[in-house]
């Protein structure tokens, strides 16, 4: 491949470009750990995409991804597979592999046909967020990390509208926040629901830290997202802690809403260690 990455003043590069069977990621795919590697948003919904279009209509509920090591800002492949096929119940998985074929990212989703559940009481319903949160238009738009140093471009600079509704880009702790994808995905092609949440629901660790960028490396291993609904529209809001033990790990995990009510979570094991 004559290209690793698009060329980063390229403002209107979406994350990837299609050459042939090969995903070509641009600069905006890249995450804040190193300019080298993609973050994690940017795989999983590549994966993500791959597999709504093997589900077939049903929809995807639960998705669960390994990292396997850095995904590096390089040319990657996406190979599918029906684990599991069924009229209501299928079991989906995919590998991301580098273009010699060795493996970089492992997934495996659940797809479940949308079908009727009959009348549910009021407490089956995901309760509003008290108080309600701004709406996207009314949040604090932050550049994320707030460090300025490193590449200008990147998936949590230029790749996604960062929006704090709660908490700030400068506090540590809990976080609400807005996000929405701010290019296309594969080309012109815009994501699907499932796609439009992994570029969010990766970031979960960064917006809710609890220790500083400068001062520790808390990468997640691994993401889990479950879903009771596809999301509507494109803003995602995640409301997002993180816990850390004196070990070394951790976990972030967030409530996944959009503008009509909670959606689903994610989940996220993380390696922590002082630098």
């Amino acid at each position: 491949m004559s290209r690793p990455v698009f060329p980063d003043t390229d403002p209107a590069a979406p994350l990837f470009r299609r050459e042939r069977e090969v995903f070509v990621p641009s600069a905006h795919a890249r995450g804040p750990w190193d300019p080298q590697a993609m973050h994690g948003g940017a795989p999983t919904a590549l994966i993500a995409q791959h597999l709504d279009e093997l589900a077939a209509g049903a929809r995807l509920a639960r998705l669960t991804f390994e990292f396997l090591g850095p995904v590096p800002l390089a040319p990657v492949r996406v190979a599918t597979a029906v684990v599991k096929p069924g009229r209501n119940f299928r079991l989906l998985e995919a590998t991301l592999s580098d273009t010699v074929g060795r493996p970089l990212l492992l997934a495996r989703a659940v797809a479940l046909a949308p079908g009727e559940a009959g009348e549910l009481p009021p407490e089956a319903a995901t309760p509003p967020l008290l108080p309600p949160p701004p709406a996207p238009q009314d949040a604090v738009d932050s550049p994320f990390p707030p460090d300025a140093s490193g590449a200008a471009e990147g998936m949590h600079r230029t790749g996604m509208e960062i929006r704090f509704a709660r908490g700030s880009v400068n506090e540590v702790g809990p976080a609400l926040v807005w996000m929405r994808l701010a290019r296309d995905l594969v080309d012109d092609e815009p994501p699907c629901p499932a796609a439009r949440v992994c570029t969010a629901a990766d970031f979960g660790n960064g917006v809710s830290r609890v220790v500083g960028f400068d001062t520790h490396v808390f990468v997640n291993t691994d993401l889990t997202i479950t879903l009771i609904r596809e999301p509507v529209g494109e803003w995602i809001l995640m409301d997002a802690v993180t816990r850390i033990e004196p070990t070394g790990i951790g976990w972030a995990v967030s409530a996944l809403h959009d503008a009509d009510g909670g959606l689903g979570q994610s989940h996220q094991t993380l390696f922590v260690r002082a630098r």
